[in-house]
């Protein structure tokens, strides 16, 4: 979720929305109060909506722009599972044979508290220490790659990115349905409309992993 407060002219629409509406509910209250409360209702329902993402429209495909060299780039977003055993396998299955370039972001996934409020030092250290401990299993298993941090926001993170890394193959790794937050907010499908290339999603758990290239 983007922070709402990251710029002045950001925060200055929310004012003026606030404003507004207090507005609207003191002039019904002063009409009647029952009116008031359901103005005040009626506006906390659509505020709740925005705020679940009631108000983005689907975003158009973006075309990823590759060079068609020899090397095959693999761009791979995971969070908790980055360092998951599923997840590693897929990887080296995929450098076999190969030349390929992999960059692995890791999103410094936050509270909506912290988000708010630009609080996201712990979450990026967080998110390193997993990346570092990915990255040095990677190694050891004789697959190169690099990471780096990402926004806390999936799919954000992954278009930001493309813009830099124009992937041939986009990878998401994620907990089992059940456990895992990207999957009930539709991030895997998300991906798949989005952005113009494969998109694998492994799921990592202590039980086996299921690899859906797309």
């Amino acid at each position: 979720m983007k922070n709402p407060l990251r710029d002045e002219s950001s925060a200055f629409q929310v004012v003026l929305v606030t404003l507004g509406g207090a507005v609207l509910v003191v002039l019904a209250a002063w009409i009647d109060e029952w009116l008031g409360l359901a103005v005040f209702l009626a506006l906390l329902g659509v505020a709740l909506w925005a705020i679940r993402g009631g108000m983005r429209q689907r975003p158009p495909q973006a075309h990823v722009v590759r060079d068609g060299g020899p090397t095959r780039r693999i761009l791979v977003v995971a969070n908790e599972t980055v360092g998951g055993g599923e997840l590693l396998e897929l990887l080296g299955r995929k450098a076999e044979g190969v030349r390929e370039e992999m960059l692995i972001v890791c999103p410094a996934l936050n509270s909506r508290v912290r988000t708010w409020t630009s609080d996201e030092d712990g979450a990026r250290a967080a998110a390193q220490e997993r990346l570092d401990e990915s990255l040095a299993r990677l190694r050891e298993a004789g697959v190169s790659a690099r990471g780096e941090i990402g926004d806390g926001d999936p799919l954000q993170a992954l278009e930001d990115t493309l813009r830099e890394f124009p992937a041939d193959e986009i990878v998401v790794s994620t907990h089992p349905p059940g456990r895992s937050h990207w999957l009930e907010q539709g991030v895997v499908e998300q991906a798949r409309l989005r952005f113009d290339v494969p998109v694998t999603h492994v799921v990592v758990d202590l039980a086996g992993s299921v690899a859906e290239p797309a």
